[in-house]
């Protein structure tokens, strides 16, 4: 064998190596995972400062199904995919709608979730006479989506509603109520339900599910959530796991959790212990 034949069948086995490494290395072993922390039930601080609610029950459960070492931390909303694209931590899990917009700068997995947005108001309110209903709107059936937001622009006319800044849930009244109401932002959730407790604002715009785990407390028993829910359009394709755009091998390996979690029904489980309610995404 020529020097040269062997030194091509040491290259040839040193890239070998190398790529088996590297492969190897894209598969993580640990991650750490970013929630908010303040958007019960959802995620949120217990007063003993441990983070708990469906997002972290579930993220433990996706992390021991990939069988790698996760830490959950806290971080405020609008620091989430900031920090995320520096490397401050590898996964997002915290309410985030899987939006075109929010996939310009960072990744989501597919759907863990699909939860309606909508109103919560005083019971004795023009919309809080009508109730809560069962209705839900696609913003991307656009005739009917803006036919039931018609109807609700009367009910709200002149109403201050409170929403978390830098949502889609901001997105959406701006689109649809900004000539109807005034919308007053909050940086977090907890300020706005002080406010709407406080008689600051007279409504709120938020996840339904999150609205009434808020007005299941007693001072919030003179509000109801009221009117139909709406989902697609601003909101997107549901509540997804973001992290960046070159994580490909852990996006694939969160898909298959998520993929096993929705088919034993885990999520149904967890989502109907913290919000009452499946919201598991139909496949």
């Amino acid at each position: 064998m020529t020097i040269r034949r062997m030194a091509a069948i040491a290259a040839a086995f040193t890239t070998l190596a190398f790529s088996s490494v590297a492969i190897a290395e894209d598969a993580p072993t640990e991650i750490k995972i970013a929630t908010e922390g303040a958007y019960a039930p959802w995620n949120f601080t217990t007063a003993d400062g441990k983070l708990d609610g469906l997002e972290i029950e579930l993220a433990n459960d996706l992390c021991a199904r990939m069988k790698i070492k996760c830490t959950i931390v806290a971080q405020d909303w609008d620091g989430l995919i900031p920090s995320l694209t520096v490397g401050k931590f590898d996964v997002i899990m915290a309410s985030m709608f899987i939006t075109p917009k929010r996939l310009e700068t960072i990744d989501f997995t597919q759907p863990y979730a699909v939860d309606p947005s909508g109103f919560a108001v005083a019971k004795d309110s023009d919309l809080g006479r009508l109730g809560v209903s069962a209705e839900k709107f696609k913003l991307d059936d656009e005739a009917s989506a803006l036919a039931a937001i018609d109807k609700l622009k009367p009910l709200l006319k002149g109403k201050v509603v409170g929403v978390q800044a830098a949502t889609t849930n901001l997105d959406f009244l701006k689109k649809y109520f900004a000539d109807t109401v005034e919308i007053r932002e909050y940086k977090t959730t907890e300020q706005h339900d002080l406010d709407l407790a406080a008689g600051r604002i007279d409504a709120l715009f938020a996840q339904q599910t999150a609205l009434a785990a808020t007005l299941a407390k007693p001072e919030f028993a003179d509000y109801t959530v009221a009117g139909p829910g709406f989902v697609g359009g601003v909101f997107g394709l549901g509540t997804g796991a973001g992290l960046r755009k070159e994580d490909t091998k852990l996006k694939d390996m969160l898909n298959a959790a998520i993929d096993a979690a929705i088919a034993d029904g885990t999520i149904k489980r967890i989502s109907e212990k913290w919000v009452g309610t499946d919201v598991t995404p139909v496949k």
